[in-house]
């Protein structure tokens, strides 16, 4: 039964084990990627983890357990385990076994079509509490204001609910979409894009309007969700990590729709516009002021848009539980949420409706390809005698902060303004942002920079202008910056995978040229910095790219040491075949 010529191995306690030399590791990978999650990436074995959650966003998708089986079998080594194999139909079998319906009065009523379903999460006191009368022995009636939160402790108590009670069509409003945009450019829908809104109405089916939208940083989010908005024909809220994304919201649906300037409002810190269609954005929403919580209910909304719906607040969520009868589209480039909130995305946003892979659409020209590199940086004797004195938490900052990343970062600059590139300088630590702004004359931009300065600097860059800017996490997301083709990240928030996504995301628009983008990570070597930075790496990894190593000699100023640079599963494959150790 054992077949050494598999890319896989499935263990018991569900985690996948799979092969990343061998030759249908790519195919291996696109599947898994479907029902599992990436844990670890090494350079020989790559580590997946069957979850709960993951096989219920798979089934939503439409990813059966017979396919999910099937796949396992086929690339495993070894049998799939039974436990695994009963895990798998288990959970995707109560998806569904629990619905929200309206009866033939309207009233919202929990259905089970096993009647022990229903009695056995009536046995959870904080379900129970949720749940109105019985209405039979299939069914019995929740009050609607529950709606949102009996859906969260129903997927708590591994009975994920599918919502079927329909939602309010909101206050009319009459959105088309150009079929050439106002800045003359023709507008129609790509494949996938029209695939992702179709998604998310189910094809008018009764599950259809709720659910989260994935796809890559630069493959037009912006434009599922307006197309979403014309498909609604109803008044829209927006909700946007910055100010500076609800003006590129405003210009967006101002360019490519029928809206006027008249129909279309800024709810920030600067205006306090509620028109049909109202963009503002989380901070503002969770402040604890009801004036500005009470925009859920300013108008009759027809449609919620949540934009980077993995950075969603708290207080938003708790204002979501209550708005479930609102349709409520999810856009993102990664479900990831290193705070562990997958689970109310999913029962309060909805499941993931469709997702499309980084590396297809790479492939279909969609999203620019993109080279990363991780450039390793040693400490000197000074740094390393600090390093060596200071608690976890300071090692790690002592690392991010090595003075000997600047030289780095000036030859990579150097090098790319000479090739015509534009360049973002990105880190997480304001007092070594502000040092290499100096060292390379360039300007600064954080979230203490006025939101005015912000838009002059983004839009020279933009226009070619400027090819060079240092930024801090601002930049992290909603940036639109399609001619940047060069992030050299100099620090990051510890092993933060969706941090690493959505920064490597600024360069994924498709450059005019067709040029590739250059992703620089920048570690010093043998510190905690490094052991995070393979943690970072992950969800990229699961998308198809593949970092090169770099090293860097600061006893040689100006000199980019390209001699280790490697594609380590390459150069396995090459000193096998030369009969040398396999140690790269």
């Amino acid at each position: 039964m054992y077949d050494p010529a598999k890319p896989l191995v499935v263990q018991s306690d569900h985690s996948l084990l799979l092969e990343a030399d061998h030759p249908e590791f790519e195919s291996a990978r696109d599947l898994l990627s479907r029902f599992a999650e990436l844990v670890a990436s090494p350079e020989h074995v790559h580590t997946y983890r069957i979850t709960r959650l993951s096989l219920w966003n798979a089934s939503e998708s439409g990813v059966g357990a017979d396919e999910i089986l099937a796949g396992l079998a086929r690339l495993s080594k070894f049998p799939v385990p039974e436990n695994v194999q009963f895990e798998i139909r288990d959970a995707m079998q109560r998806y569904g076994r629990l619905t929200l319906v309206r009866d033939a009065q309207g009233r919202l009523a929990l259905f089970a079509a096993d009647p022990l379903v229903l009695r056995e999460v009536r046995g959870h006191e904080r379900v129970k509490a949720l749940l109105g009368e019985m209405a039979g022995d299939k069914s019995c009636r929740v009050p609607d204001e529950n709606r949102g939160l009996l859906k969260q402790q129903l997927l708590r108590v591994g009975y994920p609910v599918r919502d079927l009670a329909g939602h309010a069509k909101g206050a009319p409003l009459a959105i088309e979409l150009l079929g050439e945009t106002r800045s003359g450019k023709e507008l129609t829908l790509r494949p996938y894009q029209q695939r992702a809104v179709d998604a998310f109405w189910a094809q008018g089916r009764a599950e259809g309007g709720s659910g989260v939208v994935v796809l890559p940083c630069g493959a037009g989010k912006t434009l599922v969700g307006i197309a979403t908005m014309q498909k609604a024909q109803a008044s829209t809220l927006i909700l946007c990590t910055s100010t500076l994304a609800v003006r590129q919201w405003i210009a967006e649906i101002l360019d490519k729709t029928s809206l006027t300037a008249e129909e279309v409002g800024e709810y920030t810190g600067d205006r306090k516009e509620v028109r049909p269609v109202t963009v503002s954005t989380y901070h503002i929403i969770s402040r604890q002021d009801r004036a500005h919580l009470s925009l859920f209910s300013a108008q009759d909304w027809g449609l919620i848009v949540y934009d980077e719906v993995h950075l969603l607040p708290a207080p938003v969520f708790r204002v979501t539980a209550g708005i479930q009868a609102r349709r409520r589209l999810g856009l993102t480039a990664t479900l990831l949420r290193e705070d562990g909130h997958e689970g109310d995305v999913f029962s309060l946003i909805g499941p993931k409706k469709f997702d499309a892979p980084w590396k297809e659409l790479e492939a279909q020209g969609w999203i620019a390809a993109a080279r990363c590199t991780e450039v390793r940086i040693p400490m000197s004797a000074a740094t390393r005698e600090r390093y060596a004195a200071a608690d976890e938490r300071e090692q790690f900052r002592i690392a991010a902060e090595n003075p000997d990343k600047t030289p780095a970062v000036q030859e990579l600059v150097q090098e790319h303004v000479q090739a015509g590139d534009r360049i973002l300088v990105i880190g997480r630590y304001l007092s070594q942002l502000r040092q290499l702004s100096e060292a390379l004359s360039a300007p600064l931009v954080t979230g203490e920079t006025p939101q005015r300065q912000r838009e002059k600097l983004f839009g020279e860059i933009r226009r070619g202008e400027r090819q060079l800017l240092v930024v801090s996490n601002v930049a992290n997301f909603s940036i639109d910056l399609p001619e940047v083709g060069v992030a050299i990240e100099v620090s990051g928030t510890f092993g933060s995978r969706q941090e690493e996504a959505q920064r490597l995301g600024r360069l994924l628009r498709p450059k005019a040229d067709g040029r590739e983008a250059s992703f620089y990570a920048l570690v010093t070597s043998g510190s905690a910095e490094q052991q995070f930075a393979a943690l970072r790496q992950r969800f990229l990894t699961e998308q198809g790219y593949r970092y090169r190593i770099a090293a860097f000699s600061p006893k040689d100023p100006g000199f980019l040491d390209v001699a280790p640079v490697v594609d380590l599963a390459a150069e396995r494959k090459r000193r096998a075949a030369q009969g040398g150790p396999d140690d790269a």
